[in-house]
């Protein structure tokens, strides 16, 4: 099974990078699940229903989030009965939505997990212990899991890709918008990237505004940070599943740009 994993979806450039870039991905890569980060989609912070939608119009099946799960209050309103979204699954008992959920494209099917890192980010509920919790329900009856893991520290993201070697097919770092070169699987055969970066403006700061960061960055005081309207950049992973086992069997990296890539 080959899975597409998109990083970090970052306002309307990102969007529009869906959009432009998604279709030849598919044709290049033809992937049987894809899944993407949306937690930043909407202006930034968030998402909504008519995003997600549009999201799953383009061919994505399954949307994971993070840190700004809660920015846009629509949210609230459809979290519960979208079953292909999934935030942090160590929130407190109780929360809305769900922290995994069963992706299923035609005969194939994939679990995801999405969990939050606690350093420098909120003091959630522990996400190795809830990582625990989660496969001993799973283990049952799934072979192959993917975790989307959104942690700002990049030990934290590494620990967790150490601790569920051989437990989970995939573990992919995201939150820190910054692709990196450490993709590989690990020892007992778990695909692992510590950040798979974003789709956003190439020409911000984590794809918000550069000059709004700068300000923040020189005088400390509150700063409002919005989107940047540049050329975009797209992120994201390609990984080949042995659905036997539930182990991965490669891992590759996705890197274009709007200005150096030519569509065949």
């Amino acid at each position: 099974m080959k899975v597409l994993f998109i990083g970090d979806i970052v306002g309307s450039v990102g969007r529009k990078a869906l959009e432009d870039v998604l279709p030849y991905v598919k044709q290049k890569y033809q992937p049987d699940i894809i899944i993407a980060n949306g937690e930043n989609a909407a202006g930034g912070r968030g998402i909504t229903r008519k995003i997600a939608n549009h999201f799953y119009d383009l061919g994505v099946h399954g949307i994971t989030m993070g840190n700004h799960t809660w920015d846009n209050k629509e949210i609230f309103d459809f979290i519960d009965d979208e079953e292909r979204i999934v935030r942090p699954a160590n929130f407190p008992s109780g929360t809305p939505g769900r922290g995994f959920t069963v992706i299923k494209n035609k005969s194939k099917q994939l679990v995801i997990v999405n969990l939050q890192g606690r350093t420098f980010l909120p003091p959630l509920d522990c996400p190795f212990e809830k990582a625990d919790e989660i496969l001993n329900q799973l283990h049952k009856n799934y072979k192959n899991i993917l975790v989307d893991f959104h942690a700002e520290a990049t030990s934290e993201k590494i620990a967790m890709g150490w601790y569920l070697d051989g437990k989970v097919s995939v573990v992919l770092g995201t939150h820190t918008h910054v692709q990196t070169n450490d993709n590989q699987i690990l020892p007992q055969g778990t695909a692992y990237v510590t950040d798979i970066g974003m789709v956003g403006s190439k020409e911000g700061v984590l794809g918000m505004e550069r000059l709004s960061v700068l300000r923040k960055f020189k005088t400390q005081l509150p700063v409002r940070f919005i989107p940047d309207e540049g050329k975009w950049q797209f992120h994201g992973s390609i990984i080949e599943i042995d659905e036997s086992t539930g182990l991965a069997k490669k891992i590759d990296l996705i890197r274009l740009a709007e200005d150096q890539v030519i569509f065949e």
